[in-house]
Formats: C-alpha cells, structure tokens, sequence
C-alpha cells in the first residue's frame, strides 16, 4: 500500500504542477488513497522531494532524481554535440563517429541515459556501435542523434 501510495505521488506530480501538501492530498483522494497529512509529509520527506521554481515564478513538487536526470541530460547533450561528429545506422545498428579518443567518454555518458530500444553499446577510440532492437528504432534513433549534433 505504501509503495503503491508513494508510486502515485511520483506520477502525480511528474504530470501536474503540484504546489501544496494539501493539493498533494487532495489528488491522492482524487486517486483514492484515504491519507492524512502527517502520511504525505512522510512520503515528501521519504520520497526526497523538492520544492522547484517554474518560469511562471510558482514553486512545486519535483522529484530529486527527475532533477538530476534533468541536469544530466544537459550536461549529456552539451558533450555530446561537441564529441560527436557523425551517425550512420545498418539495418539495427547505429554508428556514432566520435573525435579521436572521445567515444569511450561519449558511450559512457550514453549508457546513462535511458533511450527506448537500446539493447546495448560498445566503444571504440572514435566509434560507439549502438545495438537497437529494430531496424525502424536505428533509423529514428539516427534522426534523434542527427539532430542532436546539428546535421
């Protein structure tokens, strides 16, 4: 029940701005879950929760690893557009050409982030092989990364 409860937190506040403890309780009440304030306080303090600024200036919920995913995501995009220099895909494999001993760096950063249809990867001194599931994931994964590096 408690693992289900909290589970329904993270969904609630990843899709809708939530400001208040009490707006917290009302839309777990929303869901069904019968709780009381000192129940969601725990869980806020449990599930690690914090408290972030919206460009409208209005604080709500977020989740510490959606923010730290958030912030590696920036830094993943940042490095690799810089070290990345091609992508090419074959049947449902794609290529990514790195710098000259960037692509060990690039495969690591890489194998952080979760991408749907990654089975797995391997690096080289200026090449990661990306295995895919399917051809038709290779061929939009290459567009994804394409666009990434700005061809």
């Amino acid at each position: 029940m408690k693992e289900n409860r909290q589970q329904k937190i993270l969904e609630i506040i990843k899709r809708e701005e939530v400001y208040t403890q009490e707006g917290l309780l009302q839309k777990l009440k929303e869901e069904g879950f019968e709780v009381t304030q000192a129940t969601v306080s725990r869980d806020i303090k449990k599930l690690n929760l914090v408290k972030k600024l919206t460009p409208e200036g209005k604080y709500i919920y977020s989740s510490q690893e959606a923010e730290e995913t958030e912030k590696h995501h920036g830094k993943f995009r940042s490095m690799f557009a810089e070290t990345v220099i091609g992508v090419d895909h074959a049947i449902n494999i794609v290529v990514l050409k790195c710098h000259v001993g960037m692509a060990n760096a690039a495969c690591a950063s890489f194998d952080l982030m979760s991408w749907d249809g990654v089975v797995g990867t391997i690096a080289g001194d200026d090449t990661v092989f990306v295995l895919m599931r399917t051809e038709q994931q290779a061929m939009e994964f290459q567009k994804e990364m394409e666009a990434m590096i700005g061809r």
